[in-house]
């Protein structure tokens, strides 16, 4: 417990939920418009690899995050263009996004580098990281709120701003529209399809900005698969968080416990296979309490399930 309950537990914590805080808001915003977007593990990974090499190539972190954000956005764009333009199954298209992901990023990287494992090789930039003033000095406190990665300070506004987006402006008011009854939204003039094209590139923006966090700010390189189901686990924490921004971050943060109690209980004589187990387990159990409590609320209300 001693390892468990001190600051730098906490601060190992948050920046474990910076990947999955910006994949939930994503999530979020796709389903309040009514898509379920299953390729968040994709647009991570592909966002992971761009924004490095985009940062050797440009010779700047701010390149790398706009190569690593233009990535996000197209494969975002590819997805709504076969989801909503040509009515393929979002559940196929998402799959597509992720298989093809595994094996393109490999393929890049081996291209670029000659490695298949990782981008060490590259001198690669990362998000600095930023020191509270006033605040750092702080015992404690300072330990736990300042020090962090640029990107983790820009999830924490990410949730105000689609929160914002969502519930404060007309574009929100549609995209929960299409979400709650896109045949009444588009009676009145509405195109479902510009407006959920909107959702599903916004959420490339913000899963991309997961992405490129894990390759450049809580790793300073790209390695193979490393969103480690990182973008299933934020849909989970969409769905468990009903699709608003305060329960996405609520439920990315449990979840975000669970994977840094993995990292502690390293140190303990406990079997590996059990310890990698556990962000996934804590996963499953989550979904299947909110499976429970859907279906109790639904059957007071009097809808069959």
């Amino acid at each position: 417990m001693s390892n468990i309950i001190n600051a730098d537990f906490v601060a190992m914590w948050i920046r474990v939920g910076t990947p999955l805080i910006f994949a939930a808001l994503g999530a979020s915003i796709c389903t309040q418009a009514g898509v379920v977007n299953l390729g968040l593990e994709g647009i991570m990974l592909i966002s992971a690899l761009m924004g490095v090499l985009g940062s050797v190539w440009g010779g700047s972190v701010w390149a790398g995050a706009l190569v690593g954000i233009l990535s996000g956005v197209v494969v975002s764009a590819i997805f709504a263009y076969f989801h909503l333009v040509l009515k393929a199954n979002n559940v196929l298209c998402g799959t597509a996004v992720n298989t093809a992901a595994t094996g393109l990023t490999v393929f890049v990287l081996q291209i670029v580098t000659g490695e298949k494992g990782n981008s060490s090789s590259l001198q690669s930039f990362v998000f600095p990281e930023i020191d509270i003033p006033l605040i750092k000095d702080l015992p404690v406190l300072g330990d736990i709120i300042s020090g962090h990665n640029l990107l983790t300070y820009l999830a924490i506004l990410m949730v105000v701003a689609v929160w914002f987006l969502l519930y404060k402006t007309p574009l929100g008011l549609r995209m929960r529209a299409m979400g709650e009854a896109p045949e009444v939204a588009a009676s009145v003039g509405q195109s479902v399809n510009r407006i959920q094209f909107l959702a599903i590139i916004f959420c490339g923006v913000l899963t991309s900005l997961g992405g490129m966090y894990l390759s450049m700010g809580y790793l300073d390189m790209f390695v193979r698969d490393m969103t480690a189901g990182r973008g299933f686990i934020a849909l989970a924490a969409a769905s468990m968080g009903r699709a608003t921004p305060i329960g996405a971050l609520v439920s990315a943060m449990i979840f975000a416990f669970f994977d840094g109690l993995s990292n502690i209980l390293q140190i303990l004589k406990i079997p590996s296979e059990f310890i990698q187990m556990l962000p996934y387990l804590s996963t499953i159990i989550g979904l299947t309490i909110y499976s429970i409590q859907k279906r109790t609320r639904m059957k007071k209300r009097g809808v069959t399930v």
